[in-house]
């Protein structure tokens, strides 16, 4: 074997280029084999092994600077920069995380898991080495999905401005998650049909020098490319055509279900986990019957439909009431405010670490004309995505600060869909709801949430527990289990997290010594804070539950949770000690 003698970049230069393609195919049979284990991003990986293999064959890391965007294609890389052990042996497997990680190793120059940033990322290298009088090479390797993102545009605009080495690898497999969208993409098909001889090419537009290589899975014909390239003094982009999911038929046959993926039966490319009920699916059930007896609701996406579970087949179905504006956050924040604006009824769907990327969209687009759009923020718990890039964890902080707007974290299934509902028919004020992870189904109490009223659930005495959405579940089996000891706390469902209800929190101060608010995000700037400052000069002790302001890596979520105290039993022996 090639692969277990391969321990840096300089082993893979020692090869002779005919070794070259047994050295690929090694690594994509270890993939493979880690992949149908652990899951993973699949087609990414699989379809950018002989382009990895080139790239550090001719050039020269760490001191030719190599940067992946999104980098949910760097796993060939992780394997021949000395963490070979991670895909090859299982025992292992957990020794690399699936992102570059700059505590890993000096050959990943950025923590990265957000799309469309290498370019930009690249370069401010390229600026400092040429302030430095370096020479090196700098590389940023992008698909053609993260090219709709906004501040890729970007990074190419100030590359080309810019005018020294830098080389932009397009790795073009004609797809993003799932399909891609806009005139960036169309444009990018024809110079696939064309060869790279169209007329019309948005690099040479952009001032960058061009050139086009069909087969992207060529690992001697990309070794041959690069080195024409290598030392360049101008800016040029490298177009490349390759197969995601190559060398695999069921992921080449099924791009969108094995972008990422669990654990599969390698045989037959099935999953070995049955899909569970989930938000995803039942957000999309109520608005598949919503629009059709509604015409005027839709559903945007930014290049993640299965953010509501909506394959091919579905999205075609929903026709002109589904727009997927590609990987561009920013965009469909103030496409869903122009939206509501004109009259109709956009519903936003996102992952809430993707979100973060609107910041100054939800501010100055939406919340500040105040424009009755509905975002959906999913997965913004220690259930949802992991890894420091893709955590949820700051939205409460984030979006329950931005004036104008509501946003309305539920309790259960059916609270969920009411909030829906009502925020979608609703026309006075931008509105966001806080999807849970973990599916529960269960009452509540109605109100008007217009209003940004709490519910009490269960009056007690003594010690009153607020918990956020998803956290009430857990408040109430704390409740329980001081209510064995003799305990018995009053429980409130805060409902919405723009602002607390002073009212009832008044009330609560004068008649309980003790008041516990309990979420699922960290406590700095989040709702329990806003609790403590609004009863900081009553006689009522005040704690909050939450989590440590952190960027949270590869964690187990219920270890994270007790960590912070989190957990039914932790939360019960606090106030039973305080009531003792």
């Amino acid at each position: 074997m090639f692969l277990e003698k391969i321990n840096s970049p300089k082993d893979v230069k020692k090869l002779r280029r005919k070794d070259l393609p047994s050295l690929c195919e090694e690594i994509r049979t270890a993939l493979l084999q880690r992949l149908s284990k652990k899951g993973g991003h699949a087609g990414p990986n699989l379809g950018a092994v002989e382009l990895t293999v080139a790239l550090h064959y001719v050039f020269d890391a760490p001191q030719d600077k190599i940067v992946f965007d999104v980098s949910h294609q760097c796993y060939t890389h992780k394997m021949l920069t000395g963490r070979k052990q991670a895909f090859l042996y299982e025992q292992c497997y957990g020794q690399a995380n699936g992102f570059t990680n700059p505590s890993e190793s000096a050959y990943d120059l950025f923590t990265v898991g957000h799309t469309s940033t290498a370019l930009s990322l690249a370069c401010g290298l390229a600026k400092a080495r040429d302030l430095l009088g370096q020479k090196h090479n700098v590389v940023a390797v992008v698909g053609d999905g993260s090219l709709s993102g906004g501040e890729a545009y970007e990074g190419l605009n100030n590359i080309a401005e810019q005018g020294t080495n830098f080389i932009a690898v397009i790795n073009d497999n004609e797809m993003s998650i799932a399909e891609n969208h806009g005139g960036y993409a169309k444009n990018l098909g024809e110079l696939r049909r064309t060869k790279g001889k169209a007329k019309h090419n948005m690099f040479l537009a952009l001032g960058l020098d061009y050139l086009y290589e069909e087969e992207g899975n060529d690992v001697n014909r990309l070794v041959n490319l690069f080195r024409k390239i290598k030392d360049c003094s101008r800016p040029v982009a490298v177009h490349l055509h390759t197969q995601k999911g190559k060398g695999y038929p069921p992921a080449e046959q099924n791009t969108e279900k094995f972008h990422s993926c669990g654990p599969f039966c390698l045989q037959t490319g099935e999953m070995l986990k049955a899909p569970e009920e989930s938000y995803n699916s039942i957000t999309r059930d109520y608005l598949q019957n919503k629009i059709a007896s509604d015409k005027s609701v839709f559903v945007i996406s930014s290049g993640t439909p299965a953010v509501l579970a909506l394959d091919a087949p579905r999205r075609e179905a929903m026709g002109k009431n589904f727009v997927d504006v590609g990987i561009a956050e920013e965009h469909a924040v103030a496409f869903a405010s122009g939206a509501a604006k004109g009259g109709a009824k956009p519903v936003y769907a996102v992952f809430g670490s993707f979100l973060q990327r609107s910041f100054d969209q939800l501010h100055q687009d939406l919340a500040l004309d105040n424009n009755p759009a509905v975002i959906l923020s999913f997965w913004d718990s220690v259930y949802g995505m992991g890894g420091a890039t893709h955590n949820g964890l700051y939205d409460v902080a984030e979006l329950s600060n931005i004036p104008n707007l509501l946003y309305l974290a539920p309790t259960c299934v059916e609270e969920y869909l009411a909030m829906l509902d009502w925020a979608i028919d609703q026309t006075q004020r931008s509105v966001a709801i806080r999807v849970p992870a973990k599916v529960y189904h269960g009452s509540f109490v109605a109100t008007d949430y217009s209003a940004q009223r709490s519910v009490v659930t269960k009056k007690g005495s003594g010690v009153a527990i607020l918990a956020v959405g998803s956290m009430y579940r857990t408040a109430e089996q704390a409740a329980e289990l001081l209510a064995q000891k003799g305990v018995h706390a009053t429980l409130v469902n805060p409902v919405c997290l723009t602002s607390v209800d002073e009212k009832l929190l008044n009330e609560l101060a004068e008649t309980h010594s003790l008041i516990v608010t309990v979420e699922e995000g960290i406590l700095d700037g989040g709702y329990g804070q806003k609790v403590a400052s609004l009863l900081g000069d009553k006689d009522v002790k005040v704690k909050n539950f939450g989590l440590e302001k952190s960027f949270f890596g590869d964690f187990i979520p219920d270890e994270l949770l007790a960590r912070n105290g989190l957990t039914a039993e932790q939360i019960a022996a606090y106030i039973s000690d305080f009531k003792a």
